[in-house]
C-alpha cells in the first residue's frame, strides 16, 4: 500500500511560478515504478501533466512542456512539479499519481488532489 500527501496548491497570477510536491509512504514504496501529476479542470477530463520513471527521462504534455518540470527524489519517494508561466488554463485540481509494479502486476495510486487558481 502507498499513501499520498501532496501540498503546494494555491493561487497565483498570469505568469507566476508555482510548486507542488507530493510524499508517498508505506510498504509499498520499494516498488515504485513511476510517480507523476494528473490535473483535472470542472467539467473535463483527468488528464496528463508530467510524470517521471525511475530511470528515463520525464515525459510532458505538449501543454505544458518548457513551462512545467517534474524532479523526483527515490531515496525520500517525493516528486515535485514546478510550474512556470502559469495560465489560466492551468486552472485545476492536480492530482499526484503513482505507479507501483509487482512481477506483471501494475497497480496506481492516487493523492486527494490540490487546488491550483491562476487569476490576476
Amino acid at each position: 500500500q502507498v499513501q499520498l500527501v501532496e501540498s503546494g496548491g494555491g493561487l497565483v497570477q498570469p505568469g507566476g511560478s508555482l510548486t507542488l510536491s507530493c510524499a508517498a509512504s508505506g510498504n509499498g514504496v520499494r516498488n515504485i515504478y513511476i510517480m507523476g501529476w494528473y490535473r483535472q479542470a470542472p467539467g473535463k477530463q483527468r488528464e496528463l501533466v508530467a510524470e517521471k520513471p525511475q530511470i528515463a527521462r520525464p515525459k510532458y504534455a505538449d501543454s505544458v512542456k518548457d513551462r512545467f518540470t517534474i524532479s523526483k527524489d527515490n531515496t525520500k519517494n517525493l516528486v515535485t512539479l514546478h510550474m512556470n508561466n502559469r495560465k489560466p488554463e492551468d486552472t485545476a485540481g492536480y492530482y499526484c499519481k503513482v505507479g507501483v509494479r509487482v512481477l506483471e502486476e501494475d497497480d496506481d495510486y492516487w493523492g486527494q488532489g490540490t487546488q491550483v487558481t491562476v487569476s490576476s
